[in-house]
């Protein structure tokens, strides 16, 4: 851990999430695709670090996921789930994730928020990497994530790949652009 995540400064804040082209991320609070190299992608970018999600998304995983920590976004002040850590507020979340944790091997630099919908919204402000796997297909659904702006954002990196199951996607990592911050 460095001395920074140690004295508890703003990690940086990474948006980790999978974008049909038509903006669903979600229907009936799943996935409505398969996109199994998409989930390994997803693991291996999350190991070792905080993932901070709303109540929903924490429900529909089930449990806290192994080698990370998890915070989960809650008003519901008794909230408690084993393994888990709640927050009042994203802002909130992503400081206790800049906080030294139990377990050593979590690094306190870099916060990776994971859903849902209304929490991707709110981080958009205070985001400084996005990490968006753009699936080259329509879905149905009810939970949708927009387009990074290109006035706001640039592709530092974008990896085109097809999926086992047909599903060509990309998985391209935004930075915000320099004076865009929204923090």
């Amino acid at each position: 851990m460095s001395d920074a995540s140690a004295a508890g400064t703003r990690p940086r804040v990474t948006i980790v999430v999978a974008r049909a082209r038509n903006g669903v991320i979600g229907r009936d609070n799943a996935l409505p695709w398969r996109l199994p190299e998409d989930l390994a992608h997803f693991k291996a970018t999350t190991l070792g670090h905080a993932l901070i999600m709303g109540r929903r998304t924490f429900e529909s995983i089930g449990r806290p996921l192994p080698g990370r920590r998890t915070i989960v976004v809650t008003r519901d002040r008794g909230w408690a789930h084993t393994g888990c850590e709640s927050a009042a507020s994203l802002p909130d979340a992503i400081t206790l994730a800049g906080t030294p944790c139990a377990d050593p091997s979590i690094s306190g630099n870099e916060a990776m928020i994971v859903g849902g919908a209304q929490i991707y919204r709110e981080a958009m402000t205070l985001a400084d990497r996005i990490v968006l796997t753009e699936i080259d297909e329509d879905f149905d659904g009810d939970a949708w994530f927009d387009a990074p702006d290109p006035a706001a954002w640039e592709v530092v990196e974008r990896r085109d790949a097809q999926s086992s199951t047909g599903l060509r996607y990309a998985i391209c990592d935004y930075r915000r652009r320099s004076g865009r911050s929204g923090h």
